[in-house]
């Protein structure tokens, strides 16, 4: 009886974490609609470099309207930010009319008028188009391609030795790699690459094809040559603002002067200034809109991204803090109410380790519909993470005290909370805290995948360098990160001199 109260009380705690993680959840949602009343309008984009050079063109357009702007730039794909316009975390994003049909409304006109009429259902809607085609492409090195002779993509099923890296976007799209494998009876099996990975990856011979945007400016910096697609496989894909059925009549109107003002060579041109020249996305976009006078001038918009070392790594401490604290607070408990029942504790270390078999960035996408993106869904989603490391050593820690110590501590007359105290906390401490300095080292890791889902931190210049190929940028953010796991490590050595007791210690080294 003793052990099914101590079950249910373990429960309970799970029930209250849990309750109030949604009151969080609740009171950042009604802030964010309070933001939206107070007439703050939220641009997102998606992670890649064309997506948020787009997001900021639009964020400045707005700006220039006379409208207050935040940006939510660098999310992750399709998934993630058409997921947040849904739920209202974003007002409106770039988006392409061939991702629109086949991606997500799944029909084959790509039309603006069909596909605006299909958004209203969703309570959405699409604007005029900007003027260029970023359509799908397959791309290689020119001189490979010449010494081949392959200039369409017909040619590549007389070529099956060719390695495809493909990314995993493109392999998983119903417009993508199955249906193009198809129409060209390709016979080569791709390997997923992330995209800005996939450029470097052919440039040093890797691969042979990936796929490309037809507006990459990376075409012209890597020397590549697009295959003609000679079988007319691939839709347009005509770039438009995607925005919310309700957003402010003056927001629909400064957007729609942006209609039909990008052709593709000078997007293409836009994309190389970033990727190419190393100009921020901010100022290419304030430099292409003071060109075509939707500002008066272009101002000092220089990348900072220097400067924002210490914004990402408070923001990361408070990612993984805030989750690792929140761990404890579950973990420690329950642990400590199911020790005693080998029933109970396999139940929940099998669901604290299924929870472990998730991967990160799925997990972290399935928190969009229930949490929408920001700092709450990553903390949900690490706090997940950390409980499997935390529970399965409390309940180690716990159920291997010595019962006779117990058993004495009983008889001299030691209270229960003093047999704790005393006796079980301090025999149980060594690995207490290396399940906690675990949890704590996957939390620094993972946390850099929250880039994804807006969440900031230290992921955030990683998945830009990513878009960008600039590998600078990516240890900018990785060596930080990095350096904070080192620095966790030796903060719980200290933890431990201070916390368990000397004869402890010395049993523990090796």
């Amino acid at each position: 009886m003793e052990r099914l109260r101590a079950g249910r009380r373990g429960w309970w705690m799970i029930a209250a974490a849990l309750g109030a993680l949604l009151l969080i959840n609740g009171l950042l949602g009604m802030a964010s609609s309070e933001s939206r009343e107070a007439g703050v309008i939220t641009v997102g984009s998606k992670a890649d470099r064309e997506g948020h050079l787009l997001g900021e063109i639009f964020a400045q357009t707005l700006e220039a309207a006379g409208l207050r702007v935040e940006r939510r730039l660098g999310l992750g794909q399709t998934i993630v930010t058409y997921q947040a316009l849904l739920e209202g975390e974003i007002d409106l994003y770039p988006e392409y009319t061939g991702t629109l049909a086949h991606g997500i409304f799944e029909v084959e006109q790509t039309d603006i008028d069909t596909l605006d009429r299909l958004a209203w259902a969703q309570g959405l809607r699409v604007l005029p188009a900007l003027g260029f085609n970023n359509t799908y492409a397959l791309a290689m090195r020119r001189t490979e391609a010449q010494r081949l002779n392959i200039r369409r993509i017909s040619d590549l099923a007389a070529h099956p030795d060719l390695v495809f890296g493909l990314s995993h976007e493109f392999i998983g799209r119903q417009d993508g790699w199955a249906e193009l494998r198809s129409r060209y009876a390709l016979p080569q099996s791709p390997v997923g690459l992330e995209h800005g990975i996939a450029y470097q990856a052919l440039v040093e011979g890797s691969i042979d094809v990936t796929d490309a945007y037809s507006t990459d400016g990376d075409i012209e910096r890597f020397d590549l040559i697009l295959l003609q697609d000679d079988k007319n496989y691939f839709p347009r894909y005509l770039a438009v603002p995607l925005v919310a059925g309700d957003l402010p009549v003056a927001a629909v109107a400064a957007l729609r002067r942006l209609a039909g003002l990008i052709d593709e060579r000078e997007m293409q041109e836009l994309n190389a200034e970033v990727s190419t020249a190393g100009r921020g996305f901010a100022a290419v976009a304030a430099g292409f809109l003071a060109k075509h006078g939707i500002v008066p001038s272009q101002p000092d918009t220089h990348s900072r991204r220097w400067q924002r070392l210490g914004t990402h790594l408070i923001e990361h401490l408070q990612l993984t803090g805030i989750a690792l604290g929140l761990a404890c607070l579950v973990g420690l408990p329950l642990s400590l109410a199911v020790h005693r029942s080998p029933r109970l504790s396999r139940i929940v270390l099998y669901v604290a380790g299924l929870l472990q078999t998730i991967p990160s960035i799925a997990l972290l996408a399935l928190m969009v519909p229930l949490f929408g993106i920001g700092m709450l869904p990553a903390v949900i989603a690490l706090f997940l993470y950390s409980l499997l490391p935390i529970v399965r050593a409390a309940i180690t820690a716990l159920a291997t005290v010595d019962p006779l110590l117990v058993n004495v501590a009983r008889g001299i007359g030691l209270t229960g909370a003093e047999q704790l105290r005393y006796i079980i906390l301090p025999l149980a401490m060594p690995n207490l805290l290396t399940g906690i300095r675990t949890a704590a080292i996957i939390n620094i890791g993972t946390a850099t995948l929250a880039a994804f889902i807006g969440a900031g931190g230290l992921g955030e210049p990683i998945v830009t360098g990513l878009s960008l190929n600039d590998y600078q940028l990516v240890l900018y953010g990785a060596i930080p990160a990095a350096l904070l796991a080192i620095v966790t490590e030796l903060l719980f050595e200290l933890g431990e001199w201070a916390l368990i007791p000397a004869h402890l210690r010395a049993s523990r080294r090796p």
